[in-house]
């Protein structure tokens, strides 16, 4: 297993993640404050960028994992806010500013053969007009909320819609 060293600026910054968001799954809070969680990297983010009906939501179609929320994984010094607008930025060529709450924190496997890691998801909201340009072999689209998808984390559209109840509700 390689190990990813967590910079302090970046484990601060997730702890408060953890301790602000809307929910946590998996005991995500206790496995970050683990003594040796900044050896044992990386953290991931993504966003839940829903559009301002607050009925679709952008995901991008992963080679394996089928429609998933944009992210990956957060890079040295940065912290998973800051991870989760490149990943957009990358992955959809939008620049999005997230909701002040993050949506969730989760631990999970990325992929069969990887360790679970934490992953801080947040929430933006924007005009579902706005022009896509995702990565090569990575498409891009906007999904009904109110349908389920093929994806690798079914439940995620469930986290998504209470979200959207959240929204609703004012914030």
């Amino acid at each position: 297993m390689t190990h990813h060293l967590i910079a302090t600026r970046t484990l601060e910054a997730a702890v408060c993640d953890a301790k602000q968001a809307l929910a946590e799954h998996d005991d995500a809070l206790k496995w970050l404050l683990r003594p040796d969680v900044w050896q044992n990297g990386p953290l991931a983010t993504e966003v839940w960028v829903f559009d301002t009906t607050l009925t679709h939501v952008l995901l991008v179609d992963h080679r394996w994992r089928g429609w998933v929320a944009p992210g990956g994984k957060v890079d040295a010094g940065e912290t998973p806010r800051e991870a989760a607008v490149r990943e957009v930025v990358e992955e959809t060529g939008l620049v999005v500013e997230p909701l002040w709450a993050p949506a969730a924190v989760t631990v999970r496997s990325y992929h069969p053969d990887w360790p679970a890691v934490m992953g801080v998801s947040f929430m933006a909201v924007v005009d579902r007009r706005l022009s896509l340009t995702p990565e090569d072999g990575q498409p891009a689209a906007w999904l009904r909320l109110d349908e389920p998808w093929q994806g690798y984390f079914p439940e995620d559209r469930l986290r998504m819609t209470r979200c959207v109840d959240w929204i609703r509700d004012g914030q």
